[in-house]
């Protein structure tokens, strides 16, 4: 197959100098073919420059994977059988049985005893760490990918109004989720989670449990929605104050939509992310809104697989070591805590800066 991603990959391959290599996280094998399913049963995509590439899986879902991805061989397995034999028999057919064949060693799809299951059934094969070689490559975003997070991040702009419209006394965070989740069904979005909503406190609220409780005034609720597109997500966050909030409250949620315009007015090609991560890090600490900074301040956005077991990409992370180069077609989603608010957004590194995708006013809600 003739395509720029494929053709990235062979060259990765050459560079590492395998002959051919296996993919079996969700991510990445729907990234490379169009398809991934859940790791119910264990499958794989083998590729490799000059070698017909396949697609192992379970019977059950051959079908849908051959109405979904370019690779016409399908090799397959019953859900009561072992499906490394048929892995070797597949390898062994193109002559890769003594082969060098990379592998990612972290993937999740990858226990040890799967591993050790691999080495039984291909003796002679001399397996090589690629590491993320998928993900490092899937950092630059085509096109048609900023389109669908660009989609992702409208309806992520009105799920998140319409969630902070239903936080009223009386009302609990389970009505915010139900409108929102309305909302994304409504302007098409995946079937999926909403996103964390929870009571704003401190700064480590993000990703508490929606509780049933009925709102008062006074509450904050913060709200991160995390619509998809075809996979693709944006997001974005806002605490939402039940009532007037106490000045304090107004006072830190300004600081920090100020922190983080200053940062993302940063991000433009070249620029190095530890330095972008100080511009907040340090800013929140210097207004006392926090005594510590333990986490991130933003990271990689793009496919997120309904089935798999990741709801965040850190391929890339803002942190204070972090010295990877912003580039044109990476996404992030920056994002922010402290005293009790929360703000964050979609940004992606244009040729000339960076550009909000999510459009929400980066203020305080406030309902009545």
């Amino acid at each position: 197959m003739s395509d720029p991603r494929i053709e990235k990959v062979y060259a990765r391959l050459s560079e590492a100098r395998v002959a051919f290599a296996l993919f079996d996280e969700i991510e990445s094998m729907t990234w490379l073919t169009g398809y991934g399913n859940s790791e119910n049963r264990w499958r794989c995509v083998g590729i490799g420059a000059g070698i017909e590439p396949f697609f192992l899986i379970r019977a059950l879902d051959a079908t849908p994977c051959r109405q979904r991805s370019w690779i016409a061989d399908v090799p397959t397995f019953r859900d009561w059988e072992d499906p490394m034999p048929v892995l070797a028999d597949t390898l062994t057919k193109r002559g890769l049985q003594h082969a060098r064949i990379g592998l990612d060693f972290s993937s999740y799809g990858m226990s040890i005893g799967r591993f050790a299951a691999l080495r039984a059934v291909l003796p002679e094969v001399e397996w090589v760490d690629l590491g993320p070689l998928i993900g490092e490559l899937r950092l630059i975003k085509s096109p048609a990918e900023i389109a669908m997070i660009q989609q992702s991040a409208e309806i992520a702009d009105a799920a998140l109004a319409a969630a902070a419209a239903a936080c009223v006394p009386g009302a609990t965070q389970r009505d915010a989720a139900s409108a929102a989740s309305a909302t994304f069904l409504a302007m098409g979005a995946d079937p999926g989670p909403v996103g964390p909503i929870s009571f704003a406190r401190g700064w480590d609220f993000l990703h508490s449990h929606l509780t049933t409780d009925a709102l008062v005034t006074g509450d904050v609720v913060h709200i991160e929605v995390t619509p998809r597109i075809s996979g693709y997500s944006a997001r974005v966050m806002r605490c939402v104050s039940v009532g007037q909030p106490a000045p304090e409250l107004a006072a830190a949620a300004d600081t920090l939509a100020a922190l983080q315009q200053r940062q993302i007015a940063a991000m433009r090609p070249g620029a190095i992310a530890c330095d972008i991560d100080a511009i907040m890090r340090d800013g929140v600490l210097q207004a006392g809104l926090r005594d510590s900074y333990d986490n991130i301040t933003g990271y990689t956005l793009g496919f997120y697989a309904a089935a798999g077991p990741r709801t965040s990409d850190f391929t890339r992370c803002f942190t204070p070591t972090a010295r990877f180069t912003l580039e044109p077609g990476m996404v992030f989603h920056m994002y922010v805590s402290a005293a009790g608010a929360s703000v964050s957004e979609t940004v992606v590194i244009t040729d000339t800066g960076a550009e909000c995708l999510t459009r929400t006013q980066p203020s305080l809600f406030v309902t009545p």
